[in-house]
């Protein structure tokens, strides 16, 4: 069965990174930052001691129950994943699309990654039927698969998988004798919580199940990296834990002290950081939503988006009148858009989708105004819509995609 092909294209090989929120950094976040810069003391791979019982609490607040000795924190997702994926061994799965990092992860173990569909309904879940048939052939090829990665709240899509299809997903991979990573990034950026179920597989698989996240989705800005990982309380869990550690240790990623201080405060959720991260759920949210439509206007297809900053848009339908314009591929569709919209718009290919297709993932936070004055007044604008600069960008993304 044919893996996972290299993909050479576009200036940057193994980009994109995730979409920041475009706002001010908080107060609070900065004097905790600022507090800890004169701490000359490294913390220790996977976390010091607060680290991981500000990461225990985080997990334990979401139905994720255990010790910090079942936690590890490294500084990004990055580090955090290709060390959890060496511990482990074997193959590698994951939907398509998927999140831009997992298959570069993968690449530099120079392990075998193989994509599966994802159903009509959603992204970062495969489909469970084609995740079986992919198994069996891999298997019949000689393969070894091993790990399932999945992300319920989905990077690139947007979308939300429905709590039965990770169920019948994980209990396919589970019974295939698959281990599930599942990467919840984004299960604090639901742009309607009160209206969306999100299901980790860890809440129905405790002891089988690794959870990740990078902070960067919700708590943190992009300049301070750091993602948090909970662990089975299982003997098996701590083996792998412990050889996480070792190759985090190895790989020298090790959080810096001043971004634990902040990190610590912001796994606590005091009632700023949350209010922070609700209210820029919101907002992005809104914004996405209008994206959407401007999709939908121009002729094009995309999935209603339901969590995170982004919007993941398929412009096959306007295929032949971007064929005038020398646009023929992903690639040349990014090129094309992060021109006209003067910010990066990553094609498919960059997500493990078919380089032919005309997929591209659309940030929100550049529709948020030019500089953090204008998108920190989207923040708290009753209807950002209705501000200059969100409605000036909507305009010129509609412009975009309709020439």
């Amino acid at each position: 069965m044919p893996r996972t092909t290299t993909e050479d294209r576009g200036p940057v090989r193994y980009g994109p990174p995730a979409p920041g929120t475009g706002l001010p950094v908080l107060p609070e976040l900065a004097g905790a930052c600022a507090a800890a810069v004169r701490h000359t003391e490294a913390q220790p791979p996977g976390g010091g001691a607060a680290l991981r019982e500000a990461a225990r609490g985080y997990w334990w607040r979401r139905g994720l129950h255990g010790g910090p000795d079942d936690m590890a924190a490294a500084p990004g997702v990055q580090p955090l994943l290709l060390a959890l994926l060496a511990a482990y061994g074997g193959d590698v799965l994951m939907p398509r699309p998927c999140p831009a990092r997992w298959t570069p992860q993968a690449r530099l173990l120079g392990r075998p990654a193989y994509h599966v569909p994802v159903s009509a309904d959603a992204g970062g879940v495969p489909d469970p039927f084609a995740l079986l048939e992919t198994v069996r052939r891999v298997r019949a090829e000689g393969g070894a698969p091993r790990v399932l990665l999945l992300c319920p709240a989905d990077d690139p899509t947007a979308t939300v998988a429905p709590p039965e299809l990770v169920r019948e997903t994980c209990e396919a991979a589970l019974a295939a004798g698959l281990r599930v990573v599942s990467d919840e990034t984004w299960r604090d950026t639901l742009h309607r919580p009160h209206e969306t179920v999100l299901l980790s597989p860890a809440e129905m698989w405790p002891d089988e199940v690794v959870v990740l996240a990078d902070a960067v989705g919700s708590l943190l800005p992009a300049a301070w990296p750091l993602a948090v990982a909970r662990f089975p309380a299982t003997p098996e869990g701590a083996a792998l834990r412990a050889r996480t550690l070792d190759l985090l240790t190895a790989l020298g990623a090790t959080v810096a002290g001043p971004v634990a201080a902040a990190a610590v405060h912001a796994l606590g959720e005091p009632a700023a950081v949350t209010a922070r991260t609700r209210a820029a759920a919101a907002l992005h949210g809104r914004v996405a939503a209008a994206a959407h439509r401007a999709v939908l206007d121009a002729g094009a297809l995309a999935r209603t988006p339901r969590a995170g900053r982004f919007l993941y848009a398929d412009l096959g339908p306007l295929r032949a009148r971007l064929a005038g314009l020398g646009v023929t591929d992903s690639l040349e569709l990014e090129n094309h858009l992060s021109a006209r919209l003067g910010t990066a718009v990553p094609g498919g290919h960059r997500f493990g989708d078919d380089p032919a297709a005309l997929r591209v993932r659309l940030p929100t936070a550049p529709l948020l105004g030019t500089d953090p004055a204008q998108r920190l007044a989207a923040l708290t604008a009753p209807d950002p819509l209705r501000l200059p600069q969100v409605a000036l960008a909507l305009a010129d993304l509609a412009t975009a995609l309709e020439r």
